[in-house]
């Protein structure tokens, strides 16, 4: 017999794991704890996509035009639409996380 993966069954219990996910994260308090816990967690095309995701952020914020970005970042266009979608419609993530990089902005 095919071994039976342990899938959430529920929405309910996909939510639970999710937010099992985000209370781990809440307990790293560094840089350094977030870089190990993610090099655990994700692969490394993961993290990249997750970093340049972040870079396209940046450099929307910066007023960069979507060819631009994709030419500094080599992110898709299509990618840095959404991302730009996101950020202006999102469900406020990306906002939050800008705010408190720099209080300022």
């Amino acid at each position: 017999a095919t071994p039976v993966k342990d899938r959430p069954a529920t929405e309910a219990e996909a939510s639970e794991r999710e937010e099992a996910l985000y209370r781990a994260v809440l307990t790293l308090a560094t840089v350094d704890e977030c870089r190990r816990f993610f090099r655990d967690l994700g692969t490394p095309a993961e993290l990249q996509a997750f970093a340049d995701r972040w870079r396209v952020v940046e450099l929307l914020r910066e007023g960069k035009p979507y060819r631009e970005i994709y030419e500094l970042t080599g992110v898709s266009v299509t990618t840095v639409g959404r991302v730009a979608r996101f950020l202006a419609d999102g469900n406020g993530g990306y906002q939050i996380a800008l705010q408190r990089l720099d209080p300022s902005h």
